[in-house]
């Protein structure tokens, strides 16, 4: 399988590919970029349909990281990892430990973190064989977050981004009232459910968990919905929470929101669907910019955790997106476009 003429590829410092017999272990680790200081990003396990899919992924995701950290003003690289199996079903001690010896062989350039699959325990196993571990701190916050946990921050996150785009696309201060299509409720996303539906907005939710569909709808008042029709709900706001790419030629047509705002990764299939978004009046928001809450805890974390000083780097989201917006408008292209060309500008000077 060729790997340099990816078009993911974009100019990747290093990618690692990790094996141990022992325990299974079947993993790739990319380093992006590491200008503004050491690539930190977290560690996926997923069963991925095959090597090409997980070699694409984890390209995608340590890029993403890159821009994710110059967007927030972060002195991080970006980098990722990404382990193929069943994260219910392949994860065991010996295979955490291969993959934290792994990580411990890059020397400090990849810091690893928690991410879809894994888990702060899973991480705090590792952090007994590698320093080069983050997020594993238990730190109360005002905002009812724990720094051991990101996911909480992240959710945070892209709360005030949606206030964000809700105030720039439909003129309004207030989320009471607002119709959200939510797109994956695992710890992320039903942490923003709960969040939006504190401030008065209604819910519609898809995921292939019935359980937490289930926790939703009684919880929250959430409409559930099946996965395949949550894209053509009449709602304000669509939220994807889940894995990336739903955004393509076979969803986008089905939307009916004006705004875009979730915490998944990589969410336009191709770099062409940002403009798709764009000729449909579709305010996309990019989704490094808003899912950044997670890295700026970890961040916190390392540099001497304060909680004040974390949520007003959290909700400096807010501002970072407005000036995204604006830029978008007066040079007429898609938002991603000028998140793209804003991290650019930060990274690599």
């Amino acid at each position: 399988m060729a790997v340099f003429s990816l078009s993911d590829f974009a100019d990747h410092e290093q990618v690692v590919f990790c094996s141990d017999e022992k325990s299974g272990l079947r993993a790739i680790i990319a380093v992006h970029n590491s200008n503004l200081g050491p690539a930190l990003g977290g560690c996926r396990m997923w069963a991925y349909a095959s090597e090409e899919d997980a070699v694409r992924d984890v390209l995608r995701l340590s890029r993403g990281m890159t821009y994710k950290s110059a967007m927030a003003r972060l002195k991080l690289g970006g980098g990722k990892a990404v382990v193929i199996g069943n994260p219910r079903t392949d994860k065991t001690r010996q295979l955490l430990q291969a993959l934290a010896r792994a990580i411990d062989r890059l020397n400090g350039r990849y810091i690893a973190a928690e991410d879809s699959g894994t888990c702060v325990a899973d991480m705090k196993l590792m952090r007994q064989i590698t320093p080069h571990i983050a997020g594993i701190e238990d730190k109360p916050s005002d905002i009812g977050m724990r720094s051991g946990d990101p996911s909480p921050a992240t959710a945070y996150g892209v709360f005030v981004g949606i206030r964000a785009a809700v105030k720039d696309k439909l003129g309004r201060d207030s989320l009471a009232g607002l119709r959200v299509a939510v797109q994956g409720i695992g710890n992320v996303g039903f942490d923003l459910a709960c969040q939006l539906h504190a401030a008065g907005a209604s819910l519609w939710v898809a995921d292939i968990h019935p359980q937490q569909l289930l926790r939703a709808r009684d919880e929250l008042a959430a409409t559930v919905v099946a996965a395949d029709e949550i894209y053509a709900q009449d709602v304000d706001v669509f939220a994807p929470c889940a894995l990336g790419a739903v955004l393509n030629d076979k969803t986008i047509p089905q939307l009916k929101a004006q705004v875009v705002a979730g915490a998944s990764n990589n969410q336009l299939a191709e770099t062409r669907h940002g403009v798709d978004l764009m000729n449909r009046g579709i305010l996309y928001v990019p989704d490094y910019v808003i899912n950044a809450g997670g890295i700026i805890d970890i961040y916190h974390e390392r540099i001497g955790f304060d909680r004040a000083a974390l949520v007003r780097h959290i909700d400096g989201i807010y501002d970072n997106l407005m000036e995204i917006f604006e830029r978008a408008r007066q040079e007429e292209r898609p938002t991603g476009e000028v998140a793209d060309v804003i991290a650019e500008e930060r990274f690599r000077r």
